[in-house]
């Protein structure tokens, strides 16, 4: 595990991935998985599928690793969006979406933050702190944007019909909007 002094190095573990190392693979798992299956859980809105979301996300990790470039992005962000793109293709491929109750869901929660040290805990208090901070420096349509699409798992025909704007302008509020967070948050 690690700690707010030693950060797990995704970009080396999806390196390692592509050589082949299943060491590599096992330490992204129990690293992120709690954390994946809760994003999946969320757009899925079923635990069976979910769960099934993140082994292929896994699968797709292992077998794509050589193809992450980290110039084009962080390794821990290529790896959410595997899950995420997963998780929005199974809705659309007509999984079926029971939801899941306020209590299962803290249940899930409550789940993981066990089996993350407490380190983790504070860095991500920390880094959810300075996420908070740069959200609010964007314009809400951009935020808004974000928060649509990652946090509720809305695809960008789904955000544009939400903010009643077309879906090219979403697309671009969007980059732009994920754009300046990198650079707030470095």
């Amino acid at each position: 595990m690690t700690t707010a002094t030693d950060p797990f190095d995704y970009e080396a573990a999806l390196r390692a991935c592509a050589r082949g190392d299943r060491h590599a693979l096992q330490s992204l798992y129990l690293q992120e998985s709690p954390r994946l299956l809760g994003v999946a859980l969320r757009i899925v809105r079923e635990r069976q599928a979910a769960e099934d979301v993140v082994h292929d996300a896994f699968v797709n990790i292992w077998t794509r690793a050589g193809s992450f470039d980290a110039a084009r992005g962080a390794g821990r962000g290529w790896i959410y969006s595997i899950v995420r793109h997963g998780a929005l293709d199974a809705v659309r491929n007509g999984a079926r979406q029971v939801h899941a109750s306020e209590d299962a869901l803290d249940a899930i929660d409550a789940e993981a933050a066990l089996q993350q040290p407490m380190a983790d805990a504070f860095e991500l208090r920390d880094n959810l702190g300075r996420l908070h901070d740069c959200l609010t420096q964007l314009d809400a349509a951009k935020r808004n944007s974000i928060l649509y699409a990652y946090v509720d798992g809305c695809s960008h025909s789904e955000i544009a019909e939400r903010l009643k704007s077309p879906l090219g302008t979403v697309k671009a509020w969007i980059k732009r909007g994920l754009t300046a967070l990198r650079e707030c948050m470095v």
